[in-house]
């Protein structure tokens, strides 16, 4: 998958995805593109080297999914415990695209929990 492809994939899981490039002031952060459900990160890449997608992933799968798929391993900048990365040129278009909406949906029903308890503890 391309890398227009794919942000127009992540652009259409939901209304509420947002697109930024957060990191533009940092020295290795310039094209960092990611992609955010309320307001937290599911999915980010270097624009300008699209060989590593990181995605969130459940801890439980990701040991799993590195020994079956060649094109999954660690991921850029972020924990390995909770995180994967995946690379968009030799992964299934497939598997890209399951483990992205996996992602977000991970993200999403986090921050939606936890907006939840926020307003029962408000009211």
């Amino acid at each position: 998958m391309n890398i227009e492809d794919y942000r127009e994939y992540c652009l259409s899981l939901g209304a509420d995805v947002e697109e930024k490039l957060p990191f533009q002031k940092f020295k290795n952060g310039e094209g960092v593109l990611v992609f955010y459900v309320s307001g937290h990160m599911f999915s980010f890449f270097y624009c300008n080297d699209f060989s590593v997608v990181s995605l969130k992933c459940q801890p439980e799968r990701i040991e799993d999914l590195k020994a079956q798929h060649e094109s999954i391993g660690n991921p850029y900048n972020e924990s390995p415990k909770h995180w994967i990365g995946i690379n968009p040129s030799t992964a299934p278009e497939g598997l890209l695209k399951e483990l992205t909406s996996n992602s977000y949906e991970i993200v999403k029903a986090k921050y939606k929990e936890r907006k939840e308890v926020d307003s029962k503890e408000v009211s």
